[in-house]
């Protein structure tokens, strides 16, 4: 009960189906009870005239109504249908029960008229007429008989009822959710908006009840996209406006480092340099993020995923000699994405960026390219620590790093490509490279490929570059 009543209070449209259901049924029981009493009324009438038109017969007849002998009683006849007529004290009651075809002990003080008696257990109907002549006639019929026929008729009344009324729930449930589809498809497609598209919702084939809460969420998506344009462009400005005086800072460190200095002030100055250096690239990372949730879709071509790869490795080897790692590309398999290229390029090598300083000097970092199911996936593998299950669901969050990390770094990297994967839609797994140990971070991204014919440019025997 308890359950049925937080249904009630928690669903619009399980409320109007139970309310409308229950009034039906409501409806329907006293209709057709009303119909069952009338149909059963009507047939006793119809049966009750049935006797008057008998006893009218005999009248205008002049049929005897003599009992027939009760030895050739037929074998055929059902006692329970047959109409007796009898005259009213004419002589001694018959020998023979009713049921064998004798006559009903009727009393003579009858008046005339209908009657329900009780004789020898049974229940007649009996009509007493005096005809022309004076004689008085009785015309009955046993009521267990007349019953069953205005049962009868009446269930063939209701039946109507007990078979349209449970069709009429149905078709009552599927119209209130046929009626409230419009909502439920409302609500799945802002359920399913990324956090950037915040274009408003198409609001003319809504009821004209649901309209205005549409137009509400609307406004509030505005307000919601302004707000964070703002701040898009507060971040981009500061951005912008932090990289003129950190190169000035950097101008003058090299300057600084020139000059003749005490070893003491030349590690401060070695210090001073990684923390612009630091400055620098976390200004470098706030300005993608802001470009990679500006609203503003940069243009987009089939790009191929392995020259991207490739792209991304001259880049960043540097970083990889300088940490011993052992980076590369491995098979030549290729795979072209309709996205911005900036992006890819992006969101590939925050990646790798991240593998490479995870990963422990003298480690391994392998990148590789497949195709399945009409995406292009890519594949990034290191030997370092991984991360936790744990904190798998926060490491996309901003400036979040894992927890013990010894690595400097601004903590956008995944956020970056968090936000550019729902860009391109993309889909991002985590994993363990070493299911075993638990270690290592293997990294797969599936994104849809431009053209199924382009998927798979070529295929060889695996090879780092």
């Amino acid at each position: 009960m308890d359950g049925l009543k937080k249904r009630l209070s928690g669903s619009v449209q399980f409320k109007l189906s139970f309310t409308l259901s229950l009034a039906i049924f409501v409806v329907a029981v006293v209709a057709g009870v009303f119909s069952f009493l009338s149909a059963f009324d009507e047939a006793h009438e119809l049966q009750d005239d049935v006797l008057r038109q008998v006893a009218r017969l005999m009248d205008q007849q002049r049929i005897s109504s003599v009992p027939a002998d009760t030895g050739a009683r037929l074998n055929d006849t059902d006692e329970e249908s047959r109409v007796i007529v009898q005259r009213l004290g004419d002589g001694s009651p018959s020998a023979a029960s009713v049921d064998a075809g004798g006559t009903l002990p009727l009393q003579t003080t009858l008046t005339d008229g209908l009657h329900t008696l009780e004789i020898g257990g049974e229940t007649f109907r009996v009509l007493v007429r005096t005809n022309a002549a004076g004689e008085r006639i009785a015309v009955a019929q046993e009521s267990g008989f007349r019953n069953e026929i205005a049962r009868d008729s009446a269930l063939r009344t209701v039946t109507p009822f007990l078979i349209l009324v449970p069709v009429l729930l149905l078709i009552v449930a599927d119209l209130v959710r046929k009626m409230f589809r419009p909502i439920a498809a409302l609500s799945a497609e802002i359920d399913q908006r990324a956090e950037q598209e915040l274009h408003p919702i198409e609001a003319s084939h809504l009821p004209s009840e649901v309209r205005p809460f549409a137009v509400a969420i609307n406004r509030l998506l505005g307000r919601m996209d302004r707000a964070m344009d703002t701040q898009r462009r507060f971040v981009a400005d500061a951005a912008h406006e932090l990289r003129s005086p950190l190169t000035a800072m950097s101008l003058q460190a090299e300057r600084l480092a020139e000059a003749e200095m005490s070893s003491q002030a030349r590690a401060y100055l070695v210090v001073l340099r990684q923390g612009i250096e630091r400055g620098r690239s976390l200004l470098d990372q706030l300005l993608t993020l802001a470009r990679a949730q500006s609203p503003t879709a940069l243009p987009r071509s089939s790009v191929s995923l392995q020259g991207t790869c490739r792209r991304v490795l001259e880049d960043l080897m540097p970083l990889a000699e300088a940490r011993h790692i052992d980076i590369g590309m491995e098979g030549t398999q290729d795979a072209h994405v309709w996205v911005s290229e900036l992006d890819m390029i992006a969101m590939v090598k925050n990646l790798v960026d991240n593998a490479i300083r995870y990963t422990p000097e003298g480690g391994r970092v392998d990148l590789s390219v497949t195709t399945a199911q009409r995406c292009a996936v890519l594949h990034i593998k290191d030997n370092g620590p991984g991360i936790p299950l744990a904190e798998r669901d926060r490491v996309f969050d901003r400036f979040y790093r894992t927890l013990g990390s010894e690595q400097t770094g601004s903590g956008l990297g995944l956020s970056i490509v968090q936000t550019i994967a729902n860009l391109i839609g993309a889909e991002i797994r985590l994993g363990f490279s070493d299911d075993t140990k638990q270690a290592g971070l293997s990294v797969t991204v599936r994104i849809p490929v431009a053209d199924p014919s382009q998927a798979v440019k070529t295929q060889s025997s695996p090879h780092r570059i």
